[in-house]
Order: C-alpha cells, then sequence, then structure tokens
C-alpha cells in the first residue's frame, strides 16, 4: 500500500514510517517542524537526542534500502497540501499532524486560538484534497480518548443506542472535553464524519490512550532512528515523563491524589493499532471508530509502576503529589469498550514493567540531558489561565 503520513517527523509519525515500511509499505510524508519548535519553546528538548531530517532520511535508506519521499510542508497551505497527495496518490492518510498538548492549549488565548486554528483548519485541508485528488484513499485520522472526557457510564467506540421518549436511533456518543486541544479533536471528528457522510470518502478514527515508551524493533540500533521522547508539562504524556523524571533521581510529579484514570499503551502497540486500521479500510462513505489503549490505570497506579520498574534496575524512585494544575475530577468511572481492533486482530503487550524497564534503561544514557532541563518538570500552566508552580499537597509523601 501507498501511505502518506502527516506529521512524519513526530513521536509516532518517525516510529511508523519505519514500522510500515518494514511490512512492505511505500511511505511518504510531511512535516513542517512545529513539534520542535514547541518543545523549545518551553525551554526543554527531547530526552533523547533527534537528529535533522536529513540525517534521518539517510539513515532511513541504509537501514531499508529505499528512499522514504518527505517534503517539508504545512497542511495550513492548502496548495501544498493538495498537491503532494495529488502526485503520491496515496491509498491511505494517517493524519498526526496536530498540536497534540492540552496544557499548551490552555497556557493563554494566543495558545488556545491557535490550537484549534492549527488543528482544525489542517484536518480540513486534507479532507478537501482527498475529495478533490484521493476520494478512494482511506483517512486514519488520530484522534484521542479525551474527546469522550470521564463521563460516569461506559464509553463505547464512538457511537451508541439511545431510546428517548419512545423513539431508539443510533448516535455519535456525547463529547466531554476537558481542553481546548481536546476540543479541537472533537471538532475534527465531527468534520469527517461530515464529510464521509457526504462525500463518500472513508475514515477511521482512531480514539487512542496516552503512548510510552522509547523503542519499537524495527528502529534497530542507529540511534539516528530513533523517534523522539519528550517530558516537559506539555509535550511530556505521563510515562515518559515519570521515567525521565525516575533516572534524574527527581520525584514522580503526581498531579492531586493521582486518582485520574485513562488508557495506556506502549509505542510498539500503537504502531500495530495504526497498522492495523491503515491495512482493514473501511468501506467508501463509513466512518469508524476504534478505541487503541491496552489497559487502564489512574497515574498514581503508574506512578507505583514506574517505581517497581526502577528498582528493578538500581533505581530508587520518589513520589511527590502536587496541587493540580488542571481542572479535573480526581477520581471518576472510567470503562471504556475496544472490541473493533480486537476483532481486526490486535494483540496487546501486557508486561508494562518490562516497556518501563526498556524505557528507564534507553534513558540512563541520556541522564545529563534531562538534569540539564530539571526546572521544567514540576508543571505551571493551569486551566484557569494563571501561570504559578505547583506546590506540594499536605500528603507529599516521598516513598523512597
Amino acid at each position: 500500500m501507498r501511505v502518506f503520513i502527516a506529521g512524519i517527523d513526530g513521536y509516532l509519525g518517525w516510529a511508523l514510517a519505519q514500522y510500515l515500511t518494514a511490512r512492505g509499505h511505500e511511505v511518504a510524508g510531511n512535516d513542517t517542524y512545529l513539534r520542535r519548535q514547541w518543545v523549545a519553546e518551553m525551554e526543554s528538548v527531547s530526552a533523547l537526542p533527534i537528529f535533522s531530517m536529513e540525517e534521518r532520511l539517510e539513515a532511513f535508506h541504509e537501514r531499508w534500502n529505499k528512499a522514504l519521499i518527505f517534503r517539508e510542508g504545512d497542511l495550513l497551505d492548502y496548495e501544498f497540501t493538495r498537491g503532494f497527495l495529488e502526485e503520491f496518490q496515496p491509498d491511505a492518510v494517517v493524519h498526526l499532524a496536530e498540536m497534540p498538548s492540552a496544557p499548551y492549549s490552555m497556557m493563554d488565548q494566543k495558545h488556545s486560538v491557535f490550537t484549534q486554528h492549527n488543528n482544525v483548519i489542517g484536518s480540513l485541508n486534507i479532507l478537501w484534497a482527498m475529495k478533490e485528488v484521493c476520494p478512494n484513499a482511506h483517512l486514519v485520522k488520530l484522534g484521542t480518548m479525551g474527546e469522550y472526557g470521564t463521563p460516569n457510564i461506559d464509553i463505547p467506540e464512538g457511537f451508541f443506542e439511545i431510546e428517548y421518549r419512545g423513539r431508539k436511533d443510533r448516535l455519535p456518543f456525547p463529547r466531554q472535553a476537558n481542553s481546548f486541544y481536546h476540543w479541537s479533536k472533537v471538532h475534527d471528528s465531527g468534520n469527517t464524519m461530515f464529510a464521509c457522510r457526504i462525500w463518500g470518502l472513508r475514515s477511521t478514527d482512531i480514539m487512542q490512550g496516552v503512548v510510552f515508551g522509547t523503542q519499537i524493533d524495527e528502529m534497530g540500533d542507529d540511534p539516528r532512528l530513533r523517534s523522539r521522547l519528550d517530558f516537559d508539562q506539555c509535550f511530556g504524556t505521563a510515562v515518559n515523563r515519570f521515567c525521565c523524571q525516575a533516572v534524574i533521581d527527581h520525584p514522580l510529579t503526581i498531579y492531586g491524589r493521582g486518582g485520574q484514570t485513562r488508557g495506556f499503551l506502549p509505542l510498539r502497540d500503537s504502531m500495530q493499532c495504526l497498522t492495523i486500521a491503515v491495512e482493514n479500510p473501511p468501506e467508501a462513505g463509513e466512518y469508524r471508530v476504534f478505541n487503541q489503549f491496552e489497559e487502564c490505570y489512574t497515574v498514581e497506579e503508574l506512578a507505583l509502576k514506574v517505581q517497581e520498574a526502577g528498582k528493578d534496575v538500581g533505581l530508587n524512585v520518589g513520589i511527590q503529589y502536587y496541587d493540580n494544575p488542571r481542572a479535573e475530577r480526581d477520581e471518576h468511572y472510567y470503562n471504556p469498550d475496544r472490541e473493533n481492533l480486537i476483532k481486526l486482530g490486535y494483540q496487546p503487550h501486557h508486561d508494562v514493567l518490562a516497556e518501563m524497564r526498556i524505557m528507564l534503561r534507553d534513558l540512563m544514557g541520556h541522564k545529563e540531558r534531562i538534569l540539564a532541563h530539571q526546572q521544567i518538570l514540576v508543571p505551571d500552566i493551569r486551566w484557569d489561565g494563571s501561570r504559578r508552580k505547583s506546590g506540594l499537597l499536605a500528603r507529599d509523601v516521598v516513598a523512597k
């Protein structure tokens, strides 16, 4: 298959390009390097050194003996987007080119407006370009489990049946997003569903949980082929951030009591799921939703697992509880479905501790790089628009 990856320089995009190529697919993609700029804006870096795209492309060619078709360009530039898709004629378009951070979207008016404009307009441009130049291609759009929020009922995969005043219908499950970023993804989902209905496009909307991990097997030993791994408050997801904190002996930063529950999955499982979606397209006009995660954990449970994994590799990992800068419930019901990918062959990896041990060993070699930016490890972006560092809670437990 010919697969186009929007956002190919990112954490998921660069890994997916290699995963798909290893399976014989032809890959092309674009990026405008905004993730690198956003992390620098947070006064941080990737914990794993990131090479230039020129060096990455050279390493890619050496490993796979084929070129990766790449162009620098922005999805907001419609002529660029349309022209690249028209020339490449993909069988599938994987859309990973959005600003993916809730805290970044909540910093201030400027960042919230940027998030909505960048994400919603970029996605609309892809939909229009596909309609005009590759209408039979399959759009695999990366959504987020955060679109659903934390309702007090089970979460289906996109749709549910409802009876109201004696009538029944199958409707999109209500979205209760908790940041301007997550609402941008809700808008994307609505626009994509609408485009499938009126234009006959086909799309899989991936409601992905929180991804963690430093590597997939396809990357081999060449450091140029490694993907990025962020640990700042905006782009460092929970497990990745915790593992970076662990290797520099910084207590793991739990927000509130740590009872927030989410779905998580290793990077290697994210690659498996995205590839299953790519290789099993829906029918023309069909908009389907896959919930993509392995297991659900509270933030505190994850911190304790990192602590255990740290002990296994010789680290003494502490935990501290900070007042939560986010406006979210600390404890809640959370029970999402995930049957669609299982039916198509997804086989989850269940050894989370093994994955964490791999991460910790990988990160130990870059301890000084993380230490140089440890001032950014305690959050200061708040949902009320203020900027002040979170303080320790009264239960400032340090579990050594």
